[in-house]
């Protein structure tokens, strides 16, 4: 049923069928149910050329997209993610049209508090919703929660290997060119520890079509001063290494 409103982005139907469904474009679905989505492409080579990864298949299409398997770990598949909550997000639904019930993400996203060194782990506990796709798939709130359940899974992984993390939200937002000071302050305010922008749409995804999703997003670039400093982020291949290799351990437990 759809629920009216004066402003169309909070008009949310929770009819699951649309005129347009991924089971429109899923063809032959997947004969596993876990996978990675990482936005580390230089991993994913590393890992084709160490013949840790093969190539599963192509989904065709204007944007095709890449999945892979893990060779040592055939039960599980990997992919890279795209930037926005309508690209990723849109993907994980297709995925879980072809089978995937468990999916970990790992991506890096901007510090908005001091004292987060470059390569921390965060462990996402929800996203606040400054974007527009998740709306679609759940009711307007101003916090979207991953699944504790899910959560506590991945913590209680992390402190048995003593892998140092922390938790907290993120914040999810469509405009990278618009955090601005004020913008930034009172997310910092509502908790949020990092901004990146695809949390909210792929936890809503999962909420709605109800499979277990769960996120790790390393510190990167620095907005939390009075100046933006990228901090050279995008070259921890080590940091960005571990994390997906982490993932793909983590998949299989949540």
């Amino acid at each position: 049923m759809l629920h009216r409103n004066d402003w169309p982005i909070m008009e949310f139907d929770d009819n699951p069928t649309a005129k347009l469904n991924p089971t429109h474009f899923s063809g032959s679905g997947f004969d596993t149910n876990k996978m990675v989505i990482t936005f580390f492409p230089e991993v994913i080579q590393k890992l084709l050329s160490a013949g840790q990864i093969e190539k599963e298949r192509v989904i065709p299409g204007e944007n095709p997209v890449d999945i892979y398997r893990f060779t040592g770990k055939p039960d599980v598949l990997l992919t890279l993610g795209q930037v926005g909550c309508p690209a990723c997000g849109g993907n994980l639904d297709l995925f879980n049209a072809m089978g995937v019930t468990k999916v970990m993400f790992c991506g890096g996203g901007g510090v908005l508090v001091k004292d987060l060194d470059v390569g921390q782990i965060l462990v996402v506990d929800g996203a606040i919703r400054d974007e527009g796709f998740s709306y679609h798939y759940i009711p307007a709130s101003r916090v979207l929660y991953t699944d504790p359940a899910v959560t506590e899974k991945i913590i209680d992984y992390l402190e048995k290997r003593e892998v140092s993390y922390l938790r907290g939200l993120v914040w999810t937002t469509d405009a990278i060119f618009r955090e601005t000071l004020d913008r930034i302050e009172l997310r910092k305010k509502e908790g949020a520890k990092i901004v990146e922008m695809e949390q909210a749409g792929c936890i809503a995804v999962a909420q709605f079509r109800k499979f277990a999703y769960g996120a790790l997003i390393y510190s990167g670039d620095d907005l939390s001063g009075d100046d933006w400093d990228g901090r050279v982020w995008r070259s921890r291949e080590g940091v960005r290494y571990d994390l997906v290799q982490l993932c793909s351990e983590l998949v299989r437990l949540i």
